[in-house]
């Protein structure tokens, strides 16, 4: 079993010598430490704002916070084993030697079940919960527990790989009504605030911790560029992560993420999502089941200080367009080379890393004011921003490149448990296909589905069913019905596999 969490930084060595002497040296204390009979002991108020206890707080938002227990799928070796017999795949002789080894030939990753552990929060009272998405990523099976001890199984609503945030709801309210907690603002939170964390930490249950917010807008290694971290030293350690950290008028400013630490346990240095992006977030994924990003089409750079005295500056901030791509929502709005962006909607831009986080909180098609200057004269630019495309399409969009190709077809649910389109000429050359040849590419597979028990994966292709080619879904549904009508139970069907082609079948009777 793991507990979810992740670990940055690098590992060092800490001193086990703490005590010189001999084992078991008795403590010598002068009686004058202890005070005669008319000392008075040391009293210290509290400074305004520090409260005596945390118990009045933790009492009233701990039953919002839950534990989970996540079942994974994850592969095991045989894919690794596969790769390396395609290394001696065209070798005389391998046919026969994979033959007497009683194989044949064909590669199946199996997948063997993982278990990790996290925390979460209800964000609403019908069993709308938050949590990280490395907690979640890859589950067959979530199941979460109160502080209670109520148990309950959760459904994933959406998640987000960029803000490692994913949102949940239980699957069978039971009709109840859930304690939930609520957002802070971040403007608010300011470094030095006490703050308090409620978790699940190596899978001890609801543990509550407590600091201060030591720093924020942090970067941190992997956390994408779409968050500035703040810093907490109130211990976080494995299983806390996707669990609130609050303020004390027990509101959430922040979901822990991740630690710096050289052991995999907490040094005090912690990391979490600050509360506006969170909120953002989680309202995006509950509304539309996931985030949709505004996308200005630019590549961009960060003003440095030789560049300000370079262009006259008096300070380096702002983010510098480098690039603008063709027809993309800069282009069209008339941002040029050169121009510096200052501001966003009045808000000011520090670096590169600051304008992709603004443009990437704003709504696809809304329009917004930015702020640029241009041969040293401020001007306001007004751009419909565009929805943000997948992680490899924007990187590889550069500006006066051919026209890219049309968008590939949606893929749709289809028969057996499996998604398809049809496919296009690029999965062709990547199968090894004829530039003609009909093909209905595998997009996804649902779990324990026909697809599944017939060792078909995602990114094959199905060719032929029953010798019926294939390029559709209502090719594939004619074929099994004709089958059915035949009163077959299985349909047969030509899989493509990089390269090769396998006939497997698929269970009519399994829906």
């Amino acid at each position: 079993m793991t507990h979810s969490s992740r670990r940055i930084g690098t590992v060092g060595w800490l001193s086990a010598a703490l005590l010189g002497g001999a084992c078991g040296a008795a403590l010598m204390v002068s009686p004058s430490l202890w005070g005669g009979a008319d000392a008075r002991p040391i009293a210290i108020a509290p400074p305004a704002g520090a409260p005596m206890s945390f118990a009045d707080l933790i009492d009233r938002v701990s039953p919002a916070v839950v534990s989970l227990a996540v079942t994974t799928s994850e592969a095991d070796d045989s894919e690794e084993m596969a790769e390396m017999l395609d290394r001696f795949r065209d070798l005389p002789g391998f046919e026969d030697f994979m033959r007497r080894r009683g194989e044949q030939g064909q590669r199946r990753s199996t997948p063997r079940e993982g278990r990790s552990l996290g925390s979460g929060f209800f964000i609403s009272a019908d069993g709308v919960l938050i949590t990280n998405n490395h907690v979640v990523e890859n589950s067959k099976k979530i199941m979460i527990t109160s502080r209670d001890g109520e148990e309950y199984e959760a459904e994933l609503i959406g998640r987000d790989e960029a803000t490692d945030l994913a949102v949940l709801k239980v699957k069978d309210t039971k009709g109840r009504s859930f304690p939930y907690v609520q957002f802070a603002r971040d403007d608010e939170l300011r470094i030095g605030d006490w703050v308090v964390a409620v978790g699940n930490p190596f899978g001890l249950g609801h543990t509550a911790t407590a600091g201060i917010v030591s720093a924020n807008q942090r970067e941190i290694a992997g956390g994408g560029s779409y968050t500035d971290f703040v810093q907490i030293d109130a211990p976080i350690n494995r299983g806390n992560s996707g669990g609130p950290t609050f303020d004390l008028t027990g509101r959430v400013v922040g979901v822990n993420t991740a630690i710096f630490s050289p052991s995999g346990g907490s040094v005090g240095i912690g990391f979490m999502i600050p509360s506006d992006l969170a909120a953002s977030v989680s309202d995006q994924i509950v509304k539309n089941g996931k985030v949709v990003r505004g996308w200005l089409g630019v590549t961009i750079q960060s003003v440095t200080t030789e560049m300000a005295d370079g262009l006259g500056l008096k300070d380096a901030k702002g983010a510098l367009i480098a690039e603008v791509t063709a027809d993309g929502p800069a282009s069209k709005a008339g941002l040029q080379r050169g121009d510096i962006v200052l501001k966003v909607n009045g808000a000011d831009v520090k670096d590169s890393r600051d304008l992709t986080r603004k443009v990437g909180l704003l709504q696809a098609n809304s329009r917004n004011s930015f702020e640029v200057l241009r041969d040293n004269k401020k001007m306001s630019v007004q751009v419909t921003v565009g929805e943000r495309p997948g992680e490899a399409e924007a990187a590889g969009l550069r500006p006066d490149r051919e026209p890219e190709k049309p968008a590939e077809p949606e893929a749709k649910t289809g028969p057996f448990g499996g998604s398809y389109r049809p496919a296009d000429a690029d999965d062709r050359k990547e199968l090894g296909l004829e530039s003609d040849e009909p093909a209905l590419l595998v997009t996804e597979v649902d779990e324990d589905s026909a697809l599944e028990e017939a060792g078909i994966e995602a990114g094959q292709a199905l060719l032929l069913a029953n010798g019926r080619p294939l390029s559709s879904i209502a090719d594939l549904e004619a074929a099994a019905k004709a089958a059915r009508d035949a009163g077959r139970k299985n349909l047969v069907l030509a899989v493509r596999i990089p390269d090769r082609t396998l006939f497997l079948t698929v269970s009519l009777e399994q829906q």
